[in-house]
């Protein structure tokens, strides 16, 4: 796990019991590209920017997943990912995930068409 995210779980976990539940958004990440991650970003639909790399100091290597957490205090369902690889700081990205009703997404680089794309479930 993300030791990012660990503090993060952790410091709802000190907040109370309702801080620490999950949100309806939380969703496991899983890097099926051939490549690293380093850097993924996830804002509202309705955001004007990126907001913070959810991974921070970490990577995403190819055939790992993330958990990624939201806090009960957010209530949007559509979301925007952003994933940057490390090897040539080249990105992806998705607009309007309903976050409410996915809870995996896989991306996956095809080196034919260059193109990253997204499954979810």
């Amino acid at each position: 796990m993300n030791i990012r995210l660990l503090a993060i779980a952790a410091a709802f976990a000190v907040a109370g019991p309702q801080a620490a539940l999950a949100g309806a958004q939380d969703f496991t990440l899983i890097n099926k590209t051939g490549y690293e991650i380093g850097e993924v970003y996830v804002s509202p639909s309705k955001a004007s920017d990126w907001e913070e790399d959810v991974l921070g100091q970490d990577v995403l290597a190819n055939g790992a997943n993330v958990d990624i957490g939201f806090s009960r205090g957010t209530d949007a369902c559509h979301w925007d990912m952003k994933v940057v690889y490390t090897i040539d700081s080249t990105s992806a990205e998705w607009t309007d995930f309903n976050l409410c009703e996915v809870s995996k997404i896989t991306i996956f680089y095809n080196a034919k068409t260059d193109a990253t794309t997204a499954t979810y479930e």
